[in-house]
């Protein structure tokens, strides 16, 4: 008698039952290796995300420190948060070309290509 049914109403009629639990039976473990575990064990060990540079990072603080403003301002220039400038002059953000360019508008020096820490020049001729 294997379904529980049958092993209920064996019980209701007082007939010894006699259970049995298999070997690793109702765990939810696996037991199989793949090839890969080794590489994918590497691979998420050394997953960083890219940093902004540092040199990157002095160019926006004395950007920001020519124009007199405090970090707090030039978020709020660039409606990003506070912690975003800090990390970013800190050299521990995370790059993003959206952001970078909001502040080289604000600062007027250039963070980006061959050119950088050169005067940004806007469309139209103006610095």
């Amino acid at each position: 008698m294997k379904s529980e049914q049958a092993v209920n109403a064996a019980r209701r009629q007082g007939v010894a039952v006699d259970t049995q639990l298999k070997w690793g039976a109702g765990s939810n473990k696996q037991h199989v290796t793949t090839k890969n575990t080794a590489k994918l064990d590497r691979e998420t060990e050394e997953l960083n995300h890219e940093t902004i540079s540092l040199d990157v990072g002095k160019l926006i603080q004395q950007g920001r420190q020519a124009k007199g403003l405090s970090q707090k301002d030039l978020a709020t220039k660039i409606n990003e948060k506070p912690q975003i400038i800090t990390d970013y002059e800190a050299g521990r953000g995370i790059p993003n070309n959206v952001i970078i360019g909001k502040i080289e508008r604000v600062i007027g020096i250039k963070l980006r290509g061959k050119d950088r820490g050169h005067a940004l020049v806007l469309p139209g001729g103006k610095k």
